[in-house]
């Protein structure tokens, strides 16, 4: 029965998708190009990311019915190449006691394959007359489509000591034919990160605190994702109440006899404001591939207007998905996947050297400037420049003399990447920093722009560093410029790109 009332909820949701969908598709102006969006409504946390039966899956946090937050489902699609998507129908609705609630529902998890079937892990987060309360719940599928809730759910409860509303997001994974899973909690108002273990994925025992926070990195760890990289482990998550970070990760050493991780490294994995709760999961050759939410919490409060997409009927997209490998020095290096190349045709800049006078505005041409990529190289050698700054999505004056625009600076007197999206339209805030690095031998410095309807993707450096930030502008902003300031500036391998509108 309880199944059935899902299946009735699904039904309903696609019903209302087929009616809306069209209509947000032919009337919003802000949908991406080249980037994942539900086909309506409100989407954040990739989910259950898993190459499976020859096709990537990626399911996702989803309100079909609104731009809002609100009530949580289980979007599904596939893809063959990470680029072109087929949605499927809804994987997960709200149907149980522990999952079914107005501002609860089927929140984030992962996937994982067993003798051929597919299982989600979730949280399931519903007020019964307690306050919020999130247990981990196991659904699976024989078809990689349809789901069925597993009748003995929950499988994991909050254990003493952690608040029923802070035990979520679980990273599912299979070592030597026993599964282990990682949870995001809090305990004494300090993030924890648990593990759990399991030999059939429906009965699990507690391990240990995998790893902690003694409060320097915040109160919550969101969708912790926990995973091998060459030699070492790597912990990702988005923390709650660490400043302006939005993604951070550790590189270290794991035990599995003690269920311990010890960090020796720690970074970002994106520097700029919209990039959160990513998930990584590996292909069939073997990549990392990490998808996030180009969006995040802080600039979309409950009580206010959530933005122009909001407007238009859908709100939140996917960053492009990234390839994640391990650096000698123990960082992270995250590029594009190279499946973007295919997507992109040669129009604009081609130039294998500029010089850019000191002060001297150059104009660059990269595809239509809205849906595009422009890359190129900064040879330090022969740059005397203090600082490079890039100009983009930038349009003709308005009637009050402003101009739109969105500055990207690369700051080689202080060592810092910064993007000023302040006069970018009339919502977007805030100026995003990234160190670089730097020193005395360092002879080339690489950039890399990929420019969409509403964002802006920087990877710096080789992957190094990356920076993703929202940006709301008109069609009709669509320069780009570039001038050198305090020296000249010498620009290497320059290359616009037009990249295909690919969403619809």
């Amino acid at each position: 029965m309880s199944n059935e009332t899902m299946r009735r909820a699904i039904a309903q949701a696609e019903q209302h998708i087929a009616q809306h969908a069209p209509e947000v598709a032919a009337n919003a102006k802000m949908r991406q190009r080249y980037h994942f969006m539900a086909p309506c409504g409100w989407i954040n946390d990739p989910n259950g990311l898993i190459y499976f039966r020859g096709q990537y899956h990626f399911f996702y946090q989803f309100n079909p019915y609104s731009g809002f937050w609100s009530m949580m489902h289980w979007g599904h699609a596939v893809s063959d190449d990470l680029l072109h998507w087929k949605h499927l129908p809804i994987a997960l609705a709200p149907s149980e006691s522990y999952d079914n609630h107005p501002q609860g529902g089927c929140f984030s998890g992962s996937a994982i394959e067993k003798d051929g079937r597919l299982y989600l892990m979730y949280t399931g987060t519903a007020n019964n007359g307690n306050g919020f309360e999130q247990t981990q719940n196991i659904a699976y599928s024989d078809d990689g489509i349809n789901f069925i809730k597993y009748e003995g759910n929950p499988v994991i409860e909050p254990p003493e000591g952690v608040p029923h509303d802070f035990f979520r997001d679980p990273k599912v994974w299979e070592h030597d034919g026993q599964y282990y899973v990682v949870i995001g909690s809090q305990k004494d108002g300090r993030a924890q990160a648990l593990l759990y273990r399991s030999e059939d994925l429906l009965h699990w025992e507690f391990v240990n605190v995998l790893f902690e926070s003694r409060g320097e990195w915040g109160f919550m760890w969101e969708c912790p994702d926990f995973f091998p990289l060459a030699d070492k482990w790597v912990f990702l998550c988005s923390p709650m109440g660490a400043g302006e970070r939005t993604t951070v990760y550790f590189v270290g050493d794991f035990d599995y006899e003690t269920g311990r991780f010890t960090y020796t490294v720690t970074g970002e994995a994106d520097w700029g404001f919209d990039f959160y709760a990513p998930q990584t999961f590996t292909d069939a050759s073997g990549r990392r591939i990490m998808v996030g939410w180009a969006n995040c919490w802080d600039w979309m409060p409950f009580w206010k207007d959530w933005g122009p997409t909001y407007r238009e009927g859908w709100c939140g997209s996917f960053a492009v998905p990234r390839e994640v490998t391990l650096a000698d020095d123990l960082t992270l290096r995250i590029v594009p996947v190279r499946e973007l190349g295919t997507i992109r045709t040669p129009d604009g800049t081609d130039a294998n050297m500029l010089t850019l006078a000191d002060g001297a505005e150059t104009v660059l041409h990269a595809g239509d400037g809205v849906s595009c990529e422009l890359q190129f190289v900064i040879d330090l050698a022969s740059t005397s420049a203090q600082r490079i700054e890039l100009t983009v999505r930038r349009g003709e004056p308005e009637t009050d003399g402003t101009v739109l625009r969105t500055i990207f600076t690369i700051d080689l007197q202080h060592g810092w990447s910064t993007i000023d999206r302040t006069e970018s339209d009339d919502w977007s805030r805030g100026v995003s920093r990234a160190p670089l690095r730097l020193s005395p031998d360092k002879r080339e410095l690489s950039v890399d722009v990929l420019l969409d309807q509403s964002s802006l993707e920087l990877f710096l450096d080789e992957g190094a560093v990356a920076q993703s930030m929202n940006i709301f502008a008109p069609t009709s902003a669509n320069d780009i410029t570039v001038r050198a300031i305090g020296g000249t500036a010498t620009l290497l391998n320059v290359h616009g790109y037009q990249v295909e509108n690919i969403s619809e």
